[in-house]
């Protein structure tokens, strides 16, 4: 699966559900997606935060692209202290942001990757992830072919993807290769957040200034269901 910024809790309950996770640095770099950017909660609304991008090729992979010379990580950091400074867990995570946003290396994958590195262990998640690029496969292979030869390569029985590749993979066709195929649908995680009403599927940042942690880590290990 492709890194994303803060991502929402359902990331991290597809990295809890598994036993090596891979994330996708040689994969092209959506400039639409979620990649770099995210939804946090500020006045009791959801509001979009972003990592600027150096501009470049759109044909360029997510390991490529780099962060903007421009990329002001104190003013960042000032939007989300302004923003959850009233939250209740704000002091025990707040250095987890610091040091995911202050993570000096420019390049977009690496800073991602150490984003959720750092979460995982704020967590205490111990999946392995491995990097996709580290993985033999053929370079040309595209989509569900492509998701099978790192499955056959990892030497998987099971693939466990988010409920939103439901269109895109066969159960079918992971069958004949001798892979279950799985996904993740999470269930509903309502919490009290500053206002109301409820602002649902924020980044994980919202999550763990809302909630103490030993409810974040019981809502990532069972608070979804695989169909």
């Amino acid at each position: 699966m492709q890194p994303y910024f803060l991502p929402y809790i359902g990331y991290f309950q597809l990295i809890g559900a598994v036993n090596e996770f891979i994330t996708y640095d040689n994969i092209k770099y959506t400039k639409k997606g979620w990649i770099n950017r995210n939804r946090m909660l500020r006045n009791g609304q959801d509001v979009m935060f972003t990592v600027p991008l150096t501009g470049a090729s759109d044909h360029l992979t997510i390991v490529e692209r780099e962060l903007a010379a421009e990329f002001d990580r104190a003013k960042l950091l000032s939007q989300f202290r302004g923003a959850y400074l009233r939250a209740p867990f704000f002091e025990s995570t707040f250095p987890l942001i610091e040091r995911v946003v202050n993570h000096p290396d420019n390049n977009l994958f690496r800073f991602l990757h150490n984003s959720i590195m750092e979460v995982c262990a704020h967590l205490g998640l111990k999946t392995k992830i491995t990097v996709s690029s580290t993985v033999p496969i053929d370079p040309g292979l595209k989509n569900q072919d492509m998701v099978l030869a790192y499955c056959k390569a990892a030497g998987a029985e099971t693939y466990v993807n988010a409920i939103g590749g439901v269109e895109l993979y066969s159960k079918d066709v992971f069958r004949e290769q001798g892979i279950e195929l799985r996904f993740l649908k999470s269930r509903p995680f309502e919490y009290a957040q500053l206002g109301a009403p409820f602002v649902p599927w924020l980044s994980i940042l919202d999550v763990l200034m809302f909630n103490p942690i030993e409810a974040v880590q019981s809502c990532i290990a069972s608070n979804y269901e695989l169909v």
